[in-house]
Parts: C-alpha cells; sequence; structure tokens
C-alpha cells in the first residue's frame, strides 16, 4: 500500500529534498511493519541509521511532518459534508527508558514521558480520515499546578488551554466548506471553550462535567428578563421525553456486552459564566442545547448508562438529538488511534534519549497509526468497493494466494472488505461467524506479513507493471 496517500511532503518544509524523500521511505518502511522495530522495518543498517539521523536533525521539525499528513487529511475531508474533529490526550510513558532527557511527570508523579493531544478527523459513518492537529509537551515539574490554585489561574495558564488551541488549529486545518464537529469528552467542559469565537461553519459537542449554572429559555411569548437561573442536570432531566433510543453497549472492563434502551431529553440553555471566572464580569451567557440519554430501568445490579451532552449545533427534535449521540459516540476513534500509535506501532518502546528525537519519531509514526485506523473502519464502511483504492496488483495476488494456498491469483480483485479480512487473518483474525470484523490489532500484524508476501510475489513476477494511481485522493490501484 502506497503511504503517499496519507503524507503530501513539501520539500521546502524540510529544507532539503533528500529529507522529504528520507520521510517518505521511512513512512513506507514503517508502514509496511507497524509493530516492528525500526531497525527491523527498516531492513537493513543504512536505512536504519538514516532514519536515526533523520528522527537527530535540528532541520527536521515535528510540525513539518505532521503538516505533510494534515494536508492528506485536508483532502480527504473537504468530499464530506461534515467531519468530526475528535479531541483527546493520552500519556506517552517512556519511564522505562530512564536515561530520556526532556520528558516530565505523568498523572503518577513517578512516571514520566510526554502529553499528546491529537484531533482526529472522522466522517459521522465512523471512517477516520486522519489527524488534523497534534500537540506535544512535557510537564515541568518546578511549576506547581496544585487544585487548589487551579481555578484562580486563567485558562491559558493551564493545561486546560490545549482544547481551545486544537479547537482553532482544527477549524485552520479543515477545508471550509464542511460543518466541522468538534467532539470531545467531559475534560473539555470547560466554559472558554464554549465562549472562544467560532466560524458559522464549526460547532461544539462536549460530554458536561460540571452541573453549569445556566439559563432556561422561557416560554415563547414571554416577558422581558423572564430567563431564570437553574442548574443544569436538574434542568434536563426535568424536560419531556423527546423518545427511546435503543444502543448497543460494547464490551469493555469485564462488561459484558448488552443492549440498552435510552430515553432521550433536551433542552436550550445558556451557559452562565462561572462564578469563579476572572473575566466574569465581561463575559455573556453562551447559548446552547443539552442532550440527555439515559437508562431509566438498566438490569439489576449494573450501572445505568448516562450520557449528558452540551452542543452549540440545532436540536430541534428527537432526529436532532439522536444525531448528537449517535456523533458522540464516534468519540472512541480517538481512543483507537492512540492504542494503535501505543501498542501497534509501539512508541513508548523507542529509545531515542531525547524527547526532541521522540517527538519526531512520535510525528512520523502518527501518519502510520492514521493509516492503519483508516483501512480498518474503511473496509467496514465501505465492504464492497474494489480492494484496489488500498493495494496494488501484485500486493492482492500475493494476498490472495497466500491465503488459498494456490500458485494462481484471481482473474478480478476481491472486495475491500474480504481483503481487510484477510489481511487480518494473516495476524491472527479467525473470521469466525459471531467475531463480527476485524480490529486495528490483527491488521497491523498481518499488514506485516502482507509486505514479505508482497516482496516475494514481485520477485517471482517480475513483469507485472508497477503499481498505478487510480484515486487522487487515496494513491494506489
Amino acid at each position: 500500500m502506497d503511504p503517499a496517500a496519507f503524507l503530501a511532503v513539501d520539500p521546502n518544509a524540510l529544507g532539503d529534498r533528500r529529507r522529504a524523500a528520507r520521510l517518505e521511505r521511512l513512512v513506507a518502511a514503517l508502514a509496511a511493519a507497524p509493530e516492528a522495530s525500526p531497525p527491523a522495518a527498516c531492513g537493513s543498517w543504512a536505512a536504519t541509521k538514516a532514519a536515526y539521523r533523520f528522527w537527530d536533525s535540528a532541520h527536521v521539525t515535528p510540525a513539518a511532518i505532521r503538516a505533510a499528513h494534515a494536508a492528506t487529511t485536508r483532502a480527504r475531508a473537504g468530499a464530506e459534508g461534515v467531519v468530526l474533529a475528535i479531541q483527546d490526550t493520552t500519556d506517552l510513558d517512556v519511564s522505562g527508558h530512564p536515561a530520556t532527557t526532556g520528558v516530565g511527570p505523568l498523572a503518577h508523579p513517578a512516571r514520566r514521558g510526554l502529553l499528546v493531544h491529537s484531533v482526529l478527523a472522522a466522517t459521522p459513518a465512523g471512517v477516520p480520515l486522519g489527524l488534523l492537529h497534534q500537540q506535544v509537551w512535557a510537564r515541568d515539574a518546578a511549576i506547581p499546578g496544585t487544585r487548589r490554585t487551579r481555578r484562580r489561574r486563567a485558562t491559558a495558564d493551564k493545561e486546560s488551554q490545549r482544547w481551545r488551541d486544537a479547537l482553532a488549529a482544527a477549524q485552520a486545518a479543515a477545508p471550509a466548506p464542511p460543518r466541522v464537529v468538534t467532539v470531545a469528552d467531559r475534560a473539555a467542559d470547560i466554559f472558554d471553550l464554549f465562549a472562544r469565537p467560532r466560524p458559522p461553519h464549526s460547532d461544539l459537542l462536549i460530554r458536561a462535567a460540571h452541573n453549569r449554572r445556566v439559563d432556561v429559555a422561557p416560554p415563547d411569548p414571554a416577558p422581558p428578563g423572564a430567563a431564570a437561573a437553574a442548574d443544569l442536570w436538574p434542568t434536563v432531566r426535568a424536560a419531556a421525553p423527546l423518545g427511546l433510543l435503543a444502543a448497543a453497549i460494547p464490551r469493555a472492563d469485564g462488561r459484558p456486552a448488552r443492549d440498552a434502551t435510552l430515553t432521550v431529553r433536551a433542552a436550550a440553555l445558556a451557559l452562565r459564566p462561572p462564578r469563579h471566572h476572572r473575566e466574569r464580569a465581561a463575559l455573556a451567557p453562551v447559548p446552547v442545547a443539552a442532550v440527555l440519554a439515559a437508562e431509566e430501568a438498566p438490569p439489576a445490579g449494573v450501572a445505568p448508562i448516562r450520557w449528558l451532552l452540551v452542543t452549540t449545533l440545532p436540536v430541534a427534535d428527537l432526529a436532532d438529538a439522536v444525531r448528537c449521540v449517535d456523533w458522540y459516540k464516534r468519540r472512541w476513534l480517538i481512543e483507537r488511534y492512540h492504542f494503535v500509535l501505543k501498542s501497534g506501532c509501539r512508541v513508548e518502546r523507542l529509545q531515542l534519549q531525547t524527547a526532541d528525537r521522540l517527538e519526531r519519531a512520535l510525528a512520523t509514526y502518527a501518519v502510520v497509526a492514521a493509516r492503519v485506523l483508516w483501512l480498518t473502519h474503511r473496509a467496514r464502511a465501505d465492504p464492497d468497493a474494489a480492494c484496489t483504492v488500498v493495494l496494488a496488483r501484485h500486493e492482492w495476488e500475493a494476498l490472495s494466494c497466500a491465503v488459498h494456498r494456490v500458485p494462481t491469483p484471481p482473474a478480478a480483485p476481491p472486495s475491500l472488505r474480504q481483503a481487510v479480512r484477510w489481511i487480518a487473518q494473516l495476524g491472527g483474525f479467525l473470521g469466525r461467524t459471531r467475531d463480527g470484523e476485524p480490529g486495528a490489532q490483527t491488521v497491523w500484524r498481518g499488514l506485516r506479513r502482507l509486505a514479505d508476501l508482497a516482496a516475494m510475489y514481485r520477485l517471482l513476477h517480475p513483469r507485472l507493471p508497477p503499481p498505478e494511481s487510480s484515486d487522487p485522493v487515496l494513491g494506489n490501484a
């Protein structure tokens, strides 16, 4: 598979065309074997040494690498009517390499590493398109940040500023025609995020963490000044039900999968500035809608499902509220992305000695992780597409011959869904009736075997034509 579909390198951004070519070759090598160490993926001492020199070069900035990937993300996003910009933060724990310099404390003070905040673009159907933004930093252990002083500090002086920075970056990176909806969990429930000016095509969809004071919209018509102050949670719970929503709750943390019936409510509100906000007197309430999807009759001994979402999207009826819930459910894609980045690409195992080198390597592997996740979910969303949108001819022919253990490939390429299932089968996917679709883990493992199989097949069939590009956005044919 051609990784160029996820990387549009501007040679001027790296200062030298040779560095641009090195980045493309490095991403191609790592993408063919995401789980392998850099020496194993590069395949030779010369290529490995070149990779380490690339990550050590002061001429190579992580921002330039991320920009090369974001350019291809914008191309895919431009074809969508709505793009979900999903934000989340994860730890990059390198405590196993105590000699690494430039890192800082994590949530547990004994652990050391970097903080990574990513913005993943996805379609409402759940197909990840790539990264729009990624911010990496190390905490300074010398700067106090106690809970006692947290509320008195300005947002710009706290780590929570990352949500505002990421919103601005996603708005700037995403193409203007689609509606960009920022989706985030409770850590993003920050008044300053809602109060930040946004262009008309930008909206927020945030899970509520605080029982905020709100102004409740009065019935129409109403006398001037009729808006009343209330608390967020009781106000939404008191709203009349809009209807019911059936939800499939996946298995997680020892909890079995189950089906749940959620009662959906919604209310039009305005968020009041927090009483401890330093600029409270100059801030106006922010109009929003709140959507509550709650399980009112859970099974005995089971904690009920309860999601309260605060959004700037219009919510006029049940269909609008269900749309908000469905879009919020796509938030788990960012968790899967970080899982692929850390468990699939194993970036926490890199022994690069400095935070600067680690961040350059992280930016490189970020492209690989986005590609793996896209392949996994594109096959689910568009199963009947020809696999040639992602696989070259020698790749799908080698894949088919290996899976069926025959020397001759079929005349026509398989579907995308079938090809991805075969790749996952190389990585340990069993494909039993109740196994569902393969996940990212078996896909990234299968990609390494496919790379070896395709290379050997190419040697045995030297007369095969070179790969041709048939898709201006996705690249390979």
